[in-house]
């Protein structure tokens, strides 16, 4: 019987990703600068530092920035001279995310691009293979996006998605929303592609999570 519960995801947080005042103030603001209150959920964050350490990666892609509350937790894990290069295509968006990657001394270390990661993304690739890619964007282009990461990503290196659940929906087969039906062939896709390890960790909306063989 599964049990876990918002108890245990306050509880996890509470002992693995407690926030300090950058994060803190990073998550607050937010929703106060007039970004959508869509930012992954504490634990979710920790999980993803763990990651990047684990897989060893040094440099990470992030498609979708929105105001750089999951680009801190990813470029925390990285070694001292790893690199995060994260796309935005929203420049206020980005405006904000540039001030939260300095407030968290990261400028250095973090390479925010503007613009739309369809086009981005072929460019990018001259300058791969990488560690780590975290997709947190449009829903509707994952697919695209986990083409991209399947073709850039190392052995070894680990691929993400967020939103795996679409907030429950994706058991609920009632519902026939474009974004829900997308979702749940997206999950089915890491569950089946055998370049994937994979699984879905069932925090916040559901990450789901693949080690590239």
């Amino acid at each position: 019987m599964a049990i876990y519960n918002d108890s245990l995801a306050h509880y996890i947080t509470k002992l693995f990703a407690p926030h300090d005042p950058v994060l803190q103030q990073i998550y607050e603001a937010i929703p106060q600068r007039g970004l959508p209150a869509i930012a992954i959920k504490p634990e979710e964050g920790r999980f993803l530092q763990f990651l990047v350490g684990a897989c060893g990666a040094r440099t990470v892609v992030e498609i979708g920035t929105l105001g750089g509350y999951s680009g801190v937790w990813l470029a925390r894990g990285l070694p001292a001279d790893g690199r995060l290069i994260t796309i935005e295509k929203e420049p206020k968006h980005a405006e904000v995310a540039r001030e939260h990657f300095a407030l968290a001394g990261l400028a250095e270390r973090v390479d925010l691009r503007l613009g739309d990661a369809h086009d981005l993304l072929p460019r990018l690739s001259r300058e791969g293979p990488f560690g780590f890619c975290f997709i947190d964007a449009d829903k509707l282009s994952y697919g695209a996006y986990l083409d991209w990461a399947l073709a850039n990503v190392r052995r070894g290196g680990v691929i993400a998605a967020h939103n795996a659940f679409r907030g429950g929906e994706v058991l609920n087969r009632g519902n026939h929303a474009p974004e829900v039906e997308y979702m749940r062939g997206i999950n089915q896709r890491f569950a089946d592609d055998p370049r994937l390890l994979s699984t879905i960790f069932p925090a916040g909306d559901g990450m789901l999570v693949g080690v590239v063989r």
